[in-house]
């Protein structure tokens, strides 16, 4: 019993999630947008690295899905991201507990869950160039290591771009 647990609480720890929320306004024409660019002036938040990175595979999704990149485009994207750390609510108490003849004891020990508690939000926004009006929206939300190799930063911000695209267009 005590190995299932152990094992159990192993294999919480080592889930990290990806969770994407999105938002777009209804009323939009989506097939009307056949040409993309990034703001002049994007700051998102990422280091030069990162942000080389994240613009790739966006670049390489979007062109994917038969979009173009253009100095007079259809529609900018933005982007901005930060880092936070959860609050610390989820453990598991484990209890160790004896007793006989009117005498009890036990103890419990709190085992906080997840890794480094390090988390990063990316927003993307896409913007209609002609009427300057946000039309869609994706928020990611991710575990973040900021020692992870350069390796490991592209495999996530890539999987980042996949899943916050497989939304766009909406249907």
């Amino acid at each position: 019993m005590r190995n299932c647990l152990f094992f159990l609480l192993i294999m919480l720890s080592a889930c990290s999630s990806l969770k994407v929320d999105y938002d777009y306004d209804a009323q939009t024409d989506f097939s009307s947008f056949q040409t993309y660019n990034y703001y002049p002036d994007i700051q998102t938040g990422l280091s030069d690295l990162d942000s080389r990175r994240l613009l790739s595979a966006l670049d390489s999704v979007l062109i994917s899905k038969g979009f173009k990149s253009s100095e007079e485009p259809d529609f900018f994207i933005n982007i901005e991201s930060r880092e936070f750390g959860p609050t610390q609510n989820s453990n598991v108490g484990v209890g160790i507990g004896g007793g006989g003849r009117n005498v009890g004891g036990g103890v419990s020990i709190g085992v906080p869950l997840g890794g480094s508690g390090i988390e990063r939000e990316i927003l993307f926004d896409f913007i209609d160039s002609q009427r300057d009006i946000l039309f869609w929206q994706a928020i990611s939300t991710s575990s973040y290591r900021e020692n992870a190799s350069p390796a490991e930063r592209e495999r996530l911000l890539r999987q980042i771009v996949v899943k916050v695209m497989s939304k766009y267009p909406p249907l």
